[in-house]
């Protein structure tokens, strides 16, 4: 009877049962990690983790893994070595200078319109702000990088020192003439200085030339070709500088140092007016014991064309070569959640840095966001001003971080009044076009 039917169909059963308990002890097949190397510490690093971590969350099949690998040279640099050993992340976070320097390493970076082509993700350069994509885009409008955290230069101003000078505190200036006006009136009263600025290349010469719709160098900032020659020592930059040593004399302007050094100033009260990074606001009114006001970038009204729109500083994620096939689906798709306008509406009220999309801005502005959190939108409608023009898209030079650092040599002997304006940014435009030959000559487009 070991064969009847009802033998059979109890054998049949028994095995149905031990494959579904073999299929159930099965270890579930594990994500695939995807590295992600960035610059980003403390709060700023906190925030990022979390943009990983809810991805992670929201599907099974990949994990991004962020590693901080110090500030943005020393993770570019990180990268760059580990490409060499092939042990490279697919995602690596470069600050916008180093641009140029990427685009031109044509056999380590996967642009960006190709890998969302070849995963068939849904991407397209019209859904990113202009002045965010334009800046990360190559000649034909195709964006190689994808950007992440964007911050422009806007205006902060101490509301109880205008009140104390007799100044409106609803009115932030809008010229560089009512800024003077309104920082000599500041000295007047006792402030330590009028104003003061970070950053001095980015936001005295780079933003500067944009917002007046005047270019840094020529063949279209860099863009269109590598044989691009600097033009930062025309009349119109020259007479700002100029007029900045001129109130240095006086503190009516007081220069404090390059990169954030000046913040601290205008946090402890030091200072009445401050022109500094959007991304830095939320610090600047965690730290400030006074009501703090908030204004577009200051223009020459003379100047034709001002004010045109500022331009980004900050980051964008870069994906590199030869990883293994299945990361690059998962990168495509990472780049999908980023740009969510959840997502970005999240990530630019948490971190101050601007969202990458139009539909991002209205989703926070329908949130209330800008009216609980006034100053927060000045960075939107300043880069947003008008559409960029070749002068205010971006800028495209190899070599910009030592370019900037040559600048900001020449600046620091203008304010302190040892070069008049003139030489000093001739000098500038001489040692950065030094800069640009030599890297032109080692492209390999060249």
């Amino acid at each position: 009877m070991s064969n009847s039917p009802w033998r059979l169909l109890q054998v049949a059963a028994a095995a149905a049962v031990l494959i579904l308990v073999l299929a159930l002890a099965a270890p579930a097949q594990a994500a695939t990690d995807i590295m992600w190397w960035h610059a980003m510490s403390g709060e700023l690093g906190r925030q990022l983790e979390k943009l990983a971590t809810d991805f992670n969350a929201s599907q099974s099949d990949y994990r991004i893994v962020p590693s901080y690998k110090g500030n943005y040279t020393e993770t570019v640099t990180a990268a760059i070595f580990a490409f060499r050993s092939r042990a490279q992340p697919a995602i690596v976070q470069v600050n916008e200078v180093a641009t140029a320097t990427m685009t031109a390493a044509k056999g380590a970076i996967y642009p960006v319109f190709e890998l969302m082509r070849d995963q068939n993700e849904p991407f397209s350069p019209s859904a990113y702000l202009p002045a965010v994509s334009g800046y990360y885009a190559d000649a034909a409008g195709n964006m190689l990088s994808f950007p992440f955290n964007a911050s422009t230069p806007i205006l902060y101003y101490n509301k109880s020192m205008f009140r104390d000078a007799g100044l409106d505190p609803e009115a932030p200036p809008k010229t560089w003439p009512e800024l003077g006006t309104a920082a000599k009136r500041l000295r007047e009263r006792g402030a330590v200085c009028g104003f003061t600025t970070s950053w001095p290349s980015w936001i005295h010469v780079e933003n500067f030339s944009a917002y007046h719709n005047m270019p840094v160098a020529t063949r279209t900032n860099g863009f269109a070709g590598l044989d691009a020659e600097l033009t930062v020592n025309n009349a119109t930059v020259v007479r700002h500088i100029s007029q900045l040593a001129q109130w240095q004399k006086d503190k009516v302007f007081d220069y404090s140092g390059r990169g954030q050094s000046a913040e601290p100033r205008f946090q402890k009260g030091e200072c009445g007016i401050f022109i500094g990074s959007s991304a830095t606001r939320a610090d600047i009114k965690a730290n400030s014991k006074f009501d703090v006001g908030y204004g577009m970038m200051p223009y020459w009204p003379d100047v034709q064309g001002a004010p045109q729109n500022s331009i980004i500083g900050g980051a964008t994620l870069w994906v590199l070569r030869d990883r293994p096939r299945d990361e690059y689906k998962g990168v495509a798709k990472f780049f999908v959640y980023l740009s969510q306008p959840a997502v970005q509406a999240a990530w630019h009220q948490h971190t101050g840095y601007l969202p990458i999309t139009r539909s991002a801005f209205e989703l926070t502005r329908a949130q209330g966001f800008y009216d609980r959190n006034p100053g927060t939108a000045i960075s939107f409608e300043e880069i947003a001003l008008h559409p960029p023009t070749e002068n205010s898209r971006g800028i495209r030079l190899g070599s910009f971080v030592l370019i900037r650092g040559a600048i900001e040599d020449e600046l620091e002997q203008a304010f302190a009044g040892q070069k008049p304006a003139q030489a000093a940014l001739d000098a500038a435009v001489e040692r950065g076009n030094k800069l640009l030959r030599q890297f032109e000559k080692a492209s390999p487009d060249r």
